[in-house]
């Protein structure tokens, strides 16, 4: 039996969350999702406040617990506030950093009452930058290989060791740091998760350039660094399944449930570049098709989505299938890039000048930024390994084994 009560209620809440929307996002922001990226000292005056005024509203957390300052949205609400948003190309600002996606999450999960009301608060504002401290030049893909190490002192940690593809580090307000606190127990059960503030100097961050001309990757080192007791989340020596838990929160951050406003459609950008027909379709039959299987794709990747995000409320949480969303959502923006430059021909090849638009220079960094979706937040071919041995059940015949 229908359920008109709670129907009506949604409505009014869709009635608020448009007024909200409406008063609230700065218009120039439509459809500009990929700003969100933006490095903190050099974001748009309009960006900034775009980010203060959702988190303020504690919408950019939406199912959080009020007491923290999230939104405590039902997730029928969420899905009405995720439907306005993107009528009007509007997008979540602060669910691009590893504080809201990753380190609050895993808090929620693990922290303590205090840790909560310490760090949740100002995630919700995005009033911190956070970054993750997980892989080392000789721990990549055999994480738990990793040689940082953190001392007890007494009354406090002291940590040395190197970290790399440090995302944001220059930024960073807190690292979330898989540190090895027990060397003589097994790789994986001498593991801790702390939480370390970086503004100290024993704390050096390195940008690492990449192909795409920007640097969102760092070497971090640290040499004597300190962390207060506190700065444990969840049980000593019990690092790595908290650790395991932050990945899975990461790898639903990349499924694409992430909303970065609506994209132009792929044969609308084609038709400003290549010929059509009389009836005004692409004239290119071979590119049509390819146009055409690309979003079958990307609809079947939705669908998808919205399934596994349905079956991670049932399980209170992030569940295996993101391993599936992650190497789908990579095969659909990176094919999406592809296509693009692919259509834009020799407008697809400039690295900046005045022969090219904004919108041509930007595709074409985004597509080499792109390349690494297929190894950031564990590479495709570890999530083939998540989905045989977690999804499918088949025999593990590596080396964990």
């Amino acid at each position: 039996m229908a359920d008109f009560g709670a129907d009506i209620e949604l409505e009014d809440f869709r009635a608020e969350a448009a007024a909200w929307l409406k008063a609230a996002f700065p218009i120039a922001l439509a459809g500009k999702g990929q700003m969100a990226m933006s490095e903190r000292p050099s974001a748009p005056a309009d960006l900034v406040a775009w980010r203060k005024a959702i988190g303020e509203k504690g919408w950019a957390t939406p199912t959080w617990p009020t007491q923290y300052g999230g939104g405590g949205l039902s997730p029928a609400q969420t899905r009405v506030l995720a439907q306005e948003m993107a009528k009007i190309g509007a997008f979540n600002p602060l669910l691009f950093g590893m504080g809201v996606t990753m380190i609050g999450p895993t808090i929620l999960d693990y922290g303590t009452e205090a840790q909560k009301a310490q760090h949740i608060p100002p995630i919700v504002r995005g009033d911190v930058q956070w970054c993750v401290g997980y892989s080392e030049p000789n721990a990549g893909s055999d994480l738990a290989s990793l040689q940082t190490k953190a001392v007890d002192t007494g009354d406090h940690w002291v940590i040395n060791g190197q970290k790399t593809w440090t995302s944001g580090a220059q930024y960073s307000d807190w690292c979330g740091l898989l540190t090895r606190t027990d060397p003589a127990a097994r790789k994986h059960d001498g593991i801790s998760f702390m939480l370390v503030d970086m503004h100290q100097p024993a704390i050096e961050t390195r940008p690492i350039a990449l192909i795409a001309g920007a640097s969102p990757f760092c070497e971090t080192f640290f040499t004597d660094a300190v962390a207060p007791k506190d700065a444990l989340l969840g049980q000593l020596n019990v690092g790595w399944t908290v650790g395991k838990r932050l990945l899975q929160h990461e790898r639903a951050s990349q499924t694409g449930a992430i909303g970065g406003g609506r994209q132009a459609p792929l044969n609308q950008i084609a038709k400003r570049y290549v010929e059509v027909d009389a009836d005004g379709r692409i004239a290119d039959p071979d590119l049509r098709t390819r146009l055409v299987r690309h979003e079958m794709d990307a609809r079947t990747h939705a669908l998808t989505l919205a399934r596994v995000m349905a079956e991670s409320k049932e399980a209170n949480g992030a569940t295996n299938g993101a391993s599936v969303l992650k190497n789908s959502a990579t095969h659909v923006a990176q094919t999406r890039a592809e296509l693009t430059l692919e259509i834009m021909g020799a407008q697809g090849l400039g690295w900046d000048g005045a022969d090219f638009s904004r919108e041509e220079i930007e595709t074409v960094r985004g597509w080499l930024s792109g390349k690494a979706m297929s190894i950031y937040g564990g590479s495709a071919e570890i999530q083939n390994n998540i989905i045989s041995k977690r999804i499918l059940g088949l025999p593990d015949t590596t080396q964990s084994s």
